[in-house]
């Protein structure tokens, strides 16, 4: 593979044609989400039809994964929440489906602002602003009782992500970023129970997405945000399917907070059961992964034009990792997930 492309910036997304200005990656967002220029149906109302925006966070503690997500995928607003227990394997998702995205709100960019849906008592409500990321949640009803959230993410502006922007056929692309391994604070309470979240044990991640998709879309995306035994914090990103990964791919770890980047990754697994065990391994040999699930999350969409089918398998990563330094870390038990997406949207 040639040598990946690292984005220039700040500079913007689009130029007035809707044309991708670059391609590459970055370990900041560098670029301006100027979705405004999108420009590739004659009639300009379509496009917004077509734009896909989400901000999806992940919580993983000791026990349990929360996940919290406010998304506009253009026909239709995806508002949705879930809760893992490892220990029992008890599994709760809600999920509000809004036509054309109705009383959702997503920022510009990544960097700040306020992502919010809310109806009367319930709301999901993310602010960024300066080092932190509050996170305020209210649901009534959720699981038959209540899902309630207050809890601020710590992101230092010297905090690395991996960004990335991957070019789509036709003035199609997306503009990425994964944030893994922002220490956690706060609580949820879930089904009466008050869950303390605290920062030596817990850690957020983002999945932040713009973009303009092909209308039938494939991938596999695989995270975790943990501890090593040495107790430095440890992120996983890796990824293939759509788009043009010429310029970059979107693979990397993260150690306390500084990005290690890879170039492609092997992914091995059986679509026919993905509870078996999934294998990564870079060429290079600097990382090497045996991913053994022990939980399945199934979301299915069937909306007419719009359908979505999502794997995602919560499970345990082993195996190593090599620094750009040429450090060996050893891996044991990071829970994190992995999955496999198929859309026509």
């Amino acid at each position: 593979m040639k040598p990946q492309q690292i984005l220039a910036g700040p500079g913007m997304l689009l130029d007035g044609q809707g044309n991708l200005i670059q391609a590459g990656w970055a370990t900041q967002p560098v670029l301006d989400a100027n979705l405004e220029n999108v420009h590739f149906y004659a009639f300009r109302p379509l496009q917004k039809l077509r734009l896909k925006l989400w901000d999806y966070y992940a919580i993983t503690t000791p026990t349990h994964f929360f996940s919290f997500t406010v998304s506009d995928i253009g026909y239709l607003g995806m508002v949705f929440a879930y809760v893992i227990d490892f220990k029992t394997g008890a599994f709760k998702e809600e999920t509000l489906a809004l036509p054309f995205g109705g009383g959702v709100k997503l920022p510009r960019n990544s960097t700040e602002g306020v992502t919010e849906y809310s109806k009367k008592d319930l709301y999901l409500r993310f602010r960024a602003e300066g080092e932190v990321r509050q996170l305020s949640i209210r649901w009534p009803g959720f699981g038959g009782s209540a899902l309630n959230a207050e809890v601020a993410l710590t992101c230092p502006a010297d905090h690395e992500s991996m960004n990335i922007v991957i070019p789509i056929l036709d003035k199609r692309f997306y503009y990425n970023r994964k944030v893994n391994c922002m220490p956690a604070e706060g609580w949820v309470e879930y089904q009466g129970t008050r869950h303390l979240i605290e920062p030596t044990t817990c850690l957020g991640s983002l999945d932040w997405g713009r973009g303009v998709w092909e209308y039938s879309s494939f991938w596999v995306w695989a995270s975790a945000s943990g501890f090593l035994p040495d107790r430095r914090r440890i992120g996983l990103n890796m990824g293939y399917g759509f788009g043009d990964t010429s310029a970059a791919t979107e693979n990397c770890f993260i150690l306390d907070g500084k990005v290690h980047k890879l170039s492609e990754l092997k992914f091995t697994y059986d679509n026919r059961n993905f509870k078996a065990p999934w294998t990564m391994s870079s060429p290079d040999g600097r990382l090497e992964l045996v991913f053994t699930p022990f939980f399945e999350r199934v979301a299915k969409i069937d909306a007419l034009v719009l359908k979505s089918e999502v794997h995602q398998l919560i499970g345990r990563y082993n195996g190593k990792v090599i620094t750009d330094t040429g450090e060996k870390l050893e891996i044991v038990d990071l829970i994190g997930w992995a999955e496999e997406h198929n859309a026509k949207w």
